[in-house]
């Protein structure tokens, strides 16, 4: 059950980025304390466990909800699931592409110092990663299409602010697979999924 209760950690940071990506797109606003969660994820590379990842299992209270909610059936928005599989998707072309994973890595760390200084939601530091994205994952296939509210999303800053939320979705993604996450969790192990998400909000 360890691994599996890793696990859940890994896809609450996913469903929770994603769900602030929705935000941000449809509203134009995030929410402070969730947008620096997943932005500080971005930054801890070489964190010494999952938790480590998110500062916190309470920062990963919204995540863990929407994970309950997707493998009890409760979940109401039918984008959410599909924005994650598309994610997931992504991360294998992703991490198949060396090179690519390299240049990602690589503009990550070059701006972790201003990250540090600054803060990870600081717009300098959204803005540099949300050109990251652009540079390099936004052109993978699938691409990850993001609906919303086309007044915001016309709004250069809040486009950076999305793709800059999705490269921690991906950074998720990929700590989810690192733990052993595969489709097989959704097919044949929601019990059990339920059962860690559980113990995670206890």
């Amino acid at each position: 059950m360890a691994e599996l209760s890793e696990r859940v950690l890994a896809l609450a940071g996913l469903a929770q980025a994603l769900a602030q990506v929705r935000r941000i797109a449809d509203t134009g606003q995030a929410n402070a304390s969730v947008l620096e969660t997943a932005l500080e994820s971005v930054f801890r590379i070489d964190a010494s466990s999952p938790t480590a990842v998110y500062g916190s299992v309470a920062q990963l209270r919204p995540g863990l909800v929407l994970v309950q909610d997707y493998f009890t059936s409760r979940s109401h928005d039918e984008h959410l699931p599909r924005l994650a599989l598309a994610v997931l998707q992504l991360e294998r072309r992703f991490v198949q592409d060396t090179a690519m994973a390299d240049k990602v890595l690589g503009g990550i760390r070059a701006q972790a110092d201003q990250a540090q200084r600054l803060g990870s939601s600081h717009p300098d530091v959204i803005a540099a990663l949300g050109t990251l994205y652009a540079d390099t994952l936004s052109h993978l296939r699938p691409r990850v299409l993001v609906q919303g509210n086309p007044h915001y999303l016309g709004q250069p800053g809040v486009v950076a602010e999305v793709r800059a939320v999705l490269l921690a979705a991906v950074r998720s993604a990929v700590l989810w697979r690192q733990l052993g996450g595969s489709y097989w969790d959704f097919l044949l192990r929601k019990r059990a999924m339920v059962d860690a998400t559980e113990a995670r909000l206890d």
